[in-house]
């Protein structure tokens, strides 16, 4: 969709503007809109298009198959490895959003803040043997405020003070919690049988009208698509409105980024990108900030190499692409006796965090909670819904569609991963991409704890399921990872430059007019729900920047 479509100020490639922005996703519009009302002028480069409600529908098809919404395979390979010692192999192991307003545009709306405990964790349980467990270099304290501002100014739906496991809080969520659905109705009958304290999930999408957005109309259409109604609170109804009001914004969609230009002091001075019609451009800048996620920010840094950064662009401590994590998220089912009808509005309603915190006694490190959902919709069940054991043709197959649609749930645990340097995003040169860049090549194999907490989550799933009253229950198999949506840790923060690729205002080590802000930036993997933490830490980066720029310190 052109620009044309959405009226905005637009720069002249010859104008150098305050900052340069690559990526408008979840910390990309949330930094958009900060800085230009803070006063700076703003050139944004998304990969993607720039879509509005109108143009979202419900086509499985579409969007799962045919990346409506996300990275597209066929023009954007990636090549696969369990180790650095084996052949990478051809295959999608990522996806991310790829238009403007990024991931939160059909994410599963999940948003959850981090605890006190994911920020000083390897201080409290010590090192962890093969990986690089480290304390963030800043607290959930110095966090919070960013927090409340991220739920408030975008909208989400939740009721605070009813979970015994949440961390402080300076205000309520600004809107009451979804209505229940019948499978969060079970799923907290279950829980309690047993103890554990669920409550109402606390999700990115408005249950009432808000600062002129209509309510969640319960759809039901809301993992893998856009929100036709406005309700989802993605960047794309919320900020980017804001910052383009502002006249100091442009947002130019369909610009992929090849590589960040350097002068002989080590400056970005220059983003090159390709237009929509790949003819090469340049954009530049005083300042630069990658929010292009966990993924194609280290890649970018890895192609934006130089004679001064032989390695990558900010990688003198050899840390660029290191440290990736995932999130686990075992899975299991359960069949009721009467219909549920969970695909009828949001995916999630009740969540647990009793498991948040493990005793160290049971012998591995990790931690997490279990949400309730229904996360299918035709085609996808068909295809892959059913439990295991469910012949997957013929009479019993299509009786078996018919009666486990309306009266399935599925109980999802959100577990950690551990920072482990061998898993990462580095290039492969032997594959390239539709614009000649070399693939992003991941490495990921997961460490031993993270699967056993795994089958530790699936275990009191599995409980809660019997305690729920399913009549029939089954687990999906827990595998090595080989694909995720949760891209975090290539970049991390941290106050040593030789252990770390930013520092707490998220400025670059090496660089010191660039900054990186998205899932790159964590030193933990936290518990399965990174998008709030993304965008607290956005709002927060864009006060830092903000005061080292009035300074003159950019």
């Amino acid at each position: 969709m052109s620009t044309a479509t959405h009226p905005q100020k637009q720069f002249p490639l010859t104008e150098t503007v305050d900052f340069v922005i690559v990526g408008c996703g979840a910390s990309g519009g949330v930094l958009a809109r900060e800085l230009s009302r803070n006063g700076f002028s703003v050139v944004v480069l998304e990969q993607g298009p720039w879509k509005s409600a109108k143009d979202f529908g419900h086509n499985e098809y579409l969007n799962w198959s045919n990346s409506e919404l996300t990275n597209d395979w066929r023009k954007q390979p990636q090549t696969f490895r369990r180790t650095p010692q084996d052949k990478a192999q051809k295959q999608p192991s990522i996806m991310y959003g790829r238009l403007v307003g990024g991931g939160p545009v059909h994410f599963t709306a999940n948003y959850w803040r981090f605890h006190e405990i994911d920020f000083i964790e390897a201080s409290k349980k010590g090192t962890i043997a093969g990986t690089g467990f480290a304390d963030w270099p800043i607290s959930y304290a110095e966090l919070e405020p960013y927090y409340t501002k991220a739920e408030w100014d975008l909208g989400v739906s939740g009721q605070a003070g009813v979970s015994p496991f949440d961390p402080p809080r300076s205000k309520p969520y600004p809107l009451p919690p979804m209505p229940v659905k019948p499978d969060g109705i079970l799923f907290e009958q279950g829980a309690r049988k047993l103890g554990y304290h669920p409550y109402p999930a606390p999700v990115a999408v408005i249950s009432k009208a808000y600062q002129g957005r209509m309510a969640c109309q319960h759809c039901g259409w809301c993992e893998g698509f856009g929100c036709e109604h406005g309700a989802k609170s993605s960047p794309l109804p919320s900020m980017v409105p804001q910052a383009i009001a502002t006249g100091r914004c442009e947002i130019r969609p369909h610009s992929y980024v090849s590589k960040l230009e350097t002068d002989d002091k080590g400056r970005v001075t220059a983003a090159i990108y390709f237009d929509e019609h790949k003819v090469r451009k340049r954009q530049r800048a005083k300042a630069f900030i990658l929010a292009a996620n966990g993924a194609e920010t280290p890649r970018l840094l890895l192609i934006s190499k130089s004679n001064r950064f032989p390695d990558g662009l900010a990688n003198s401590s050899g840390l660029v692409g290191k440290y990736l994590m995932f999130n686990t998220d075992p899975l299991t089912g359960g069949l009721f006796e009467h219909e549920l009808n969970g695909y009828k509005s949001i995916e999630v309603t009740r969540i647990l965090m009793d498991f948040y915190e493990i005793d160290p006694k049971l012998g591995f490190y990790g931690g997490g909670g279990i949400s309730a959902r229904f996360q299918s919709y035709p085609i996808m069940f068909a295809v892959g819904g059913l439990p295991p054991n469910i012949p997957q043709w013929g009479t019993d197959y299509k009786q078996a569609l018919a009666r486990y649609f309306n009266r399935s749930m599925v109980l999802m645990g959100h577990g950690t991963s551990l920072p482990v340097e061998d898993n990462s995003i580095s290039l492969d040169d032997t594959v390239k991409d539709d614009w000649g860049l070399p693939a992003m090549r991941v490495t990921y194999k997961d460490h031993p704890d993270d699967l056993k907490f795994a089958k530790y989550l699936q275990d009191r799933s599995m409980e809660i399921l019997e305690a729920a009253g399913a009549q029939d229950r089954w687990r999906y198999p827990i595998t090595e990872s080989s694909f995720a949506v949760h891209l975090l840790g290539t970049c991390r923060m941290g106050n040593d430059a030789k252990s770390s690729v930013i520092n707490a205002d998220h400025r670059a080590h090496d660089v010191p007019n660039l900054f990186l802000c998205d899932g790159s930036s964590f030193v933990t993997s936290g518990r399965g729900q990174p998008t709030e933490t993304i965008q607290a830490l956005a709002f927060r980066a864009g006060d830092r920047i903000t005061a080292l720029a009035k300074k003159g310190e950019v």
